[in-house]
């Protein structure tokens, strides 16, 4: 079943490489489709790759490449929920070390320019504690972090 809601991604002619990129690294990721351009465009010439089907984390993508105006922010990023401190790890230590960015928070960024938000579950619920002082203590120790570190959450969590 086609999706009725994909996420367009733009490149500058890397969409290949990326979507190869996630689907390796990412659980329930996979390249479905690439589709050459069928002439010259702007950016390109005729049978070079100008799209690419991908999933990312069962999340439909197509991965545009549309040359060098238009670049990624930190308006849009992918929020990963992860369940321990070895699954945080593998994704952060894979984004960037595949030529990505260390940023604050548990974001990072691939070396494509997609923001990334490695974020685990216990950190969820830890700021989001009833007892708002366990909150508080818990979201100043994540402010201090670029990677999360889970015992050191749950650590200030529990005060």
């Amino acid at each position: 079943m086609v999706s009725k809601n994909t996420i367009c991604l733009w490149y500058n002619g890397t969409a290949l490489d990326a979507a190869m990129f996630y689907a390796e690294t990412f659980p329930d990721s996979a390249v479905k489709a690439v589709h050459h351009a069928p002439g010259d465009y702007p950016s390109g010439k005729q049978g070079d790759v100008i799209t690419v089907e991908f999933t990312v984390m069962g999340i439909p993508c197509l991965g545009l490449n549309g040359g060098p105006a238009f670049t990624h922010d930190e308006a849009f990023s992918f929020q990963v929920a992860t369940d321990d401190q070895a699954e945080t790890d593998r994704l952060w230590n894979a984004i960037v070390g595949n030529g990505g960015q260390e940023s604050a928070c548990g974001w990072c960024k691939d070396r494509w320019g997609i923001s990334w938000q490695i974020t685990p579950r216990v950190l969820t619920d830890a700021i989001s504690d009833p007892d708002r002082a366990a909150a508080k203590r818990a979201f100043d120790a994540m402010m201090s972090m670029r990677k999360i570190d889970i015992a050191t959450i749950e650590a200030a969590r529990r005060g």
